[in-house]
């Protein structure tokens, strides 16, 4: 059952979006035709935009055993905090500076 819903769910997140952008640019162009030529084309961007879009999310290091640092490093610099750093809940983990 979870491996169906996991199908599903991606398919009527983009149903959901393709309707909204239907929606909005009806009231924005009073026009069902044009407003369905925008939703038609939206349809496909969304579909080849995606892939860059994942490509992009993939590189940044998120402090995984791939040795590439945590998000802190990527905005912080390397075993650098933010001011007024909070540990979380258990403290920080072994390694991360203080």
């Amino acid at each position: 059952m979870e491996r169906h819903r996991r199908s599903i769910v991606p398919v009527s997140w983009r149903a959901t979006g393709t309707i909204d952008t239907f929606v909005i640019s009806l009231l924005l162009t009073g026009s069902a035709r044009l407003a369905g030529g925008i939703a038609s084309v939206e349809v496909f961007t969304k579909m080849v935009l995606y892939y860059p879009h994942e490509r992009a999310w993939s590189r940044i290091g998120w402090g995984g055993e791939d040795g590439r640092g945590s998000v802190e490093d990527d905005l912080h610099g390397p075993g650098r905090r933010p001011a007024g750093h909070r540990p979380p809940p258990g403290g920080d983990p072994p390694g991360a500076a203080s």
